[in-house]
């Protein structure tokens, strides 16, 4: 049972988009952490770009800074108990965690807006991205976070061998924390008595 929250609905009005953005009921603790984190992602990015003279035009920056905030900022706003009760709430399963991974076409977007990236190089990141979503999705819930920080730990090793520009390196890295662990795993407790019985 997650603690911590009670709202089980979005609140109406201007603050139901952040409600369901990053669950019901978020706590000041939770909200801060994530806009703060978002903040910092955004600025980072376009900070080194324009200190280390990247060149990149005012839409590579805005591009850069939009993503950094959604995909770094991302990850505690999918980590947070009031988020994993919001999107792993009943009636939520397979079929709505997998259209939140697939919505995620951004590298396709970056190989549009950075040359440099590659359409080939943003086919193996996205594909990657499914193919390991659905690996969790379908193992059995006490697999499922081991599985993804494997499967993670794998993706970060498969964008390291990938040619992207200099000021990208940051994104594949985040793009599997955020989706791959963040999101798709559930936060509850697991019994092992009855699985370790069962195999026996």
């Amino acid at each position: 049972m997650i603690s911590g929250t009670t709202r089980d609905e979005p609140r109406p009005g201007l603050l139901g988009p952040w409600d369901r953005l990053v669950g019901p009921g978020a706590t000041a603790a939770e909200n801060v952490l994530i806009l703060a984190w978002t903040g910092v992602c955004a600025v980072a990015v376009v900070g080194h770009a324009l200190v280390a003279d990247l060149g990149w035009s005012p839409l590579q920056l805005t591009v850069a800074a939009l993503f950094a905030a959604d995909i770094g900022g991302g990850v505690p706003a999918n980590a947070t108990a009031t988020a994993k009760r919001w999107y792993h709430r009943p009636g939520r399963g397979f079929r709505q965690h997998a259209r939140f991974v697939v919505g995620h076409v951004h590298p396709f977007v970056l190989a549009a807006v950075f040359p440099g990236f590659g359409w080939g190089a943003a086919g193996v990141v996205y594909g990657y991205l499914v193919v390991a979503a659905l690996v969790v999705l379908v193992l059995p819930e006490y697999l499922r976070r081991p599985a993804a920080l494997t499967l993670a730990g794998v993706g970060v090793v498969v964008g390291a061998a990938l040619q992207v520009p200099a000021g990208l390196a940051w994104f594949v890295p985040l793009f599997y924390l955020k989706l791959l662990v963040a999101h798709l795993v559930p936060e509850s407790a697991v019994t092992f008595r009855a699985r370790d019985s069962s195999a026996r």
